[in-house]
């Protein structure tokens, strides 16, 4: 994430882990075209053939548009 985070348009990351090992990595872009730029990059195409090779049987990758967010923060 230490690149993406170099990256004009770049607002963050998320990370969730199961007990089972199931995990999810969400970033969050300022639109498609930086997302675009994410995707082309050399440095992050590497790792992504990385991540094939050594870490991941299967990954799916799914763009969305963020329309609404809200969070509850507990009380103090």
């Amino acid at each position: 994430m230490e690149l993406a985070a170099q990256h004009p348009g770049f607002l963050g990351v998320e990370h969730a882990r199961t007990p089972g090992s199931a995990a999810i990595t969400v970033s969050y872009w300022t639109d498609e075209a930086a997302i675009k730029a994410w995707r082309d990059d050399a440095e992050h195409r590497e790792a992504q053939a990385a991540g094939r090779e050594r870490w991941y049987k299967s990954f799916a990758i799914r763009i969305a548009k963020v329309e609404s967010a809200r969070q509850m923060e507990p009380d103090t």
